[in-house]
């Protein structure tokens, strides 16, 4: 027999007997392995202690004891007790991922620095539920040649048929998981499916023991949360909601969830984010709904949900049942707070909230071109203008226009007013009723405040007078306790005090004809220093849906159609600035008027005054035409120059190159000359050019200065740079 044939039939006697020895009970505690090196023992024998569960780890105490006493069975291995090492440090924790898990962590920090020979758990698969992870161990242990070992045998990374089996465990681990989570989640569903499961129930709600869902049996809490959907269906705005509750110091009640005040009532500061909450709930509809909230994307490098969570349509959720609990709106109502939150959003399609910019149709305007909203932008230093960008977003060619925001503005305006004046009277008195209906909803807020605190000190005087007073440490916490609660109660009421003295529970007489004859002038109101924009483009959003504008390019005039709420609508006309002759829709009748009025003889300031009568207007509407604005389109249009009009040179007159070419100098001379005051001169009307006076004798003057101030440095000549007077000057 060869050598290799023996060494096979010895390590396979040998495992025959392993495995006799094994099928007794106890046996593989007494029996060294022979997989177990000198090597392996020289290093430490890591035990791995988890439990999925805080639950697991007070209730299953077998199964971590069996767990503990795995680093007795290392000692029946060969391992001295100072080179056992028990990792603890994933108590409570999920074997779906490792990036929490620090004990894992170590665990494979000490195996990849080769301290370790044995790695115990009492099932394999506690090590890990993923396979990402559990190869990742099985491949740091191959390479540092430690050894793996449950309650069923050890295990070596190098062999194959080891391998094979640490595989199939990592595998039936992760399966087993996902079967786990796979039953609870069916019966979650199931449950949910019959309008059962409730983990939780938002602000406004309370959970009995037997699991039935009620109202708020508190009052003042369920008039806050009425009081959120009431101010959303007036402000139109969550975040209008929030500034007034915090303005008013009007709190929301909570039921505790955790801790040993589970079940009480407590009081917190609102947040933009739970009124968001609050209106977007359907259960405050009636509607019992599971699943309503879409996680946030999915991390590739954790396998996580990050991002947050996102609110669903109702239709999308995985259960709607409509009216199956208490409601505080109709769904109709829902249905419309829902609509009113996504239109709040800013997006290309959508109005977005009043701002407290200058423009009034911010999000209202539409292009009538493309059917994307114009934006509201606000140049450096210049009025605003509504743009549209679908170019730009779409990558192509423009082809849509925009237009100063004032005169669309202006036409918009004068159409609300004319449409809020026959109704005056009656917009007066709803405003006393909603003076007096808010007034009477923040006293009554306050008067809850009171009840409350008053209650409550009497509550704690009761527990004081009721305790013994000899037992010191509990009457002195109980007296510390009524004074903080008198202390508040007080505080309370001297705030409501205040409250009072700047808003009386009644309106007066004096505050009731005040209101109506401010509201009797509707124009004169929409312009008072106190009337915001903002309040404006609430106004403006209370009659009118939408504004759809036709701007063509080569036109002044845009075409405007109002829709109204209700379903009327109105066309209109506005004219916008435009940046120059060429996008006048007139342009070519204006050039021909002034071609005319021109031939006729008429000067300059003769046309303007002509064209301006006529109703012609300049492009960018500034004003009206002048001798300033229209000599240069005059002279783009080839037209005769100032400067060859016979009408404007008076008698003795000179342009400076006419006079140049008479004494024979250059102009600069002439201009020189101008400068230091040695010449009458004046300017022409329209392109403000130099005229210079010279008669006879003072060309005779200029002929013989023309000789001695040849040179800047040359001493000038006292007779020949003083000015005659000149008798003819026109007045």
């Amino acid at each position: 027999m060869s050598e290799r044939e023996s060494n096979v039939l010895d390590r396979t006697s040998e495992a025959g007997r392993e495995a006799k020895l094994s099928s007794q009970p106890g046996s593989t505690a007494l029996r060294r392995s022979s997989k177990i090196r000198d090597v392996h023992l020289d290093r430490l024998a890591i035990v791995y202690v988890r439990q999925s569960s805080p639950h697991q780890v007070l209730e299953n105490r077998e199964s971590r004891e069996r767990q503990y006493a795995l680093a007795d069975f290392a000692k029946e291995l060969g391992w001295p007790a100072d080179r056992v090492l028990v990792i603890d440090e994933d108590q409570g924790s999920s074997g779906k991922f490792s990036e929490n898990r620090s004990g894992f962590q170590r665990l494979l920090g000490e195996v990849a620095m080769d301290h370790v020979g044995l790695v115990l758990g009492l099932e394999l698969n506690r090590l890990s539920r993923s396979n990402k992870d559990w190869h990742h161990l099985v491949e740091v242990c191959a390479v540092f040649n430690a050894l793996l070992g449950d309650q069923d045998g050890l295990y070596d990374a190098n062999d194959s048929n080891d391998r094979l089996l640490l595989g199939m465990k990592g595998a039936m681990g992760e399966f087993e998981l996902i079967t786990m989570r796979n039953r609870l989640e069916r019966g979650r569903q199931h449950k949910a499916e019959r309008g059962e499961l409730f983990l939780h129930v938002p602000l406004g709600y309370l959970k009995l023991p037997t699991g039935e869902v009620v109202l708020e049996p508190d009052e003042q809490a369920r008039e806050v949360v009425h009081l959120i959907f009431e101010k959303f269906e007036e402000l139109g705005s969550a975040w209008g909601v929030f500034r007034y509750l915090i303005e008013n110091n009007i709190r929301l009640g909570f039921r505790i969830k955790k801790g040993p005040n589970r079940g009480q009532l407590q009081w917190r500061r609102p947040t933009p984010g739970k009124i968001v909450g609050t209106l977007r709930h359907p259960i405050y509809a009636g509607a019992y709904v599971y699943g309503i909230h879409g996680l946030g994307r999915k991390n590739p490098r954790t396998g996580r949900n990050e991002g947050g969570t996102l609110w669903l349509p109702p239709d999308q959720a995985r259960v709607l049942l409509r009216d199956r609990l208490p409601s505080y709106i109709s769904w109709e109502q829902y249905e419309a707070n829902r609509q009113q939150l996504e239109q709040n959003r800013s997006g290309p399609n959508t109005k977005g909230t009043p701002r407290c910019g200058e423009a009034l149709l911010g999000g209202l305007v539409i292009c009538g071109t493309c059917g994307h909203h114009l934006h509201p932008a606000y140049p450096e230093k210049k009025k605003p203008h509504y743009t549209c960008n679908s170019h730009l977003e779409q990558g192509r060619e423009q082809t849509c226009y925009g237009l100063k925001a004032a005169a669309l503005d202006e036409l918009v305006a004068d159409q609300v007013l004319r449409a809020l004046e026959p109704a005056a009277l009656e917009l007066s008195l709803q405003a006393v009723e909603d003076i007096e209906r808010e007034r009477n909803r923040l006293h009554r807020h306050w008067k809850q405040q009171l009840d409350r605190a008053r209650y409550e000190s009497q509550r704690i005087e009761r527990q004081y007078q009721a305790a013994d007073p000899d037992n010191r440490l509990v009457a002195g916490t109980l007296e510390k306790r009524w004074e903080e609660s008198l202390r508040m109660e007080r505080q309370l009421r001297e705030e409501y005090e205040r409250f009072l003295q700047e808003m009386p529970a009644q309106l007066t007489d004096e505050d009731r004809a005040n209101i109506r004859s401010i509201s009797a002038d509707i124009r004169l109101l929409w312009q008072a220093a106190g009337t915001t924009a903002t309040d404006r483009k609430e106004i403006v959003r209370c009659l009118i849906d939408r504004v759809v504008v036709n701007v063509q390019r080569n036109s002044e005039y845009v075409d405007v159609t109002i829709h109204w709420h209700g379903g009327f609508t109105s066309q209109h006309e506005v004219i916008r600035p435009v940046g120059s002759y060429d996008q006048l829709r007139d342009r070519d009748h204006l050039f021909d008027r002034i071609k005319q009025l021109q031939r006729q003889g008429n000067s300059i300031p003769a046309i303007a005054t002509k064209i301006n009568d006529e109703g012609f207007v300049p492009p960018r509407r500034r004003g009206s035409y002048s001798v300033r604005t229209l000599a240069p389109l005059m002279k783009r249009l080839g037209l005769v120059c100032e400067m060859r009009q016979k009408d404007v040179l008076d008698s003795n007159e000179w342009w400076v190159r006419d006079l140049a070419c008479e004494l024979q100098v250059i102009p600069q001379k002439i201009y020189y000359w101008i400068k230091q005051g040695w010449v009458h001169v004046r300017r022409s009307q329209v392109a403000q050019h130099w005229i210079v006076w010279a008669d006879e004798e003072e060309l005779t003057r200029l002929a013989k200065l023309k000789t001695h101030s040849t040179s800047w440095l040359r001493a000038r000549v006292p007779e020949l740079t003083r000015l005659k007077s000149r008798k003819d000057k026109p007045c």
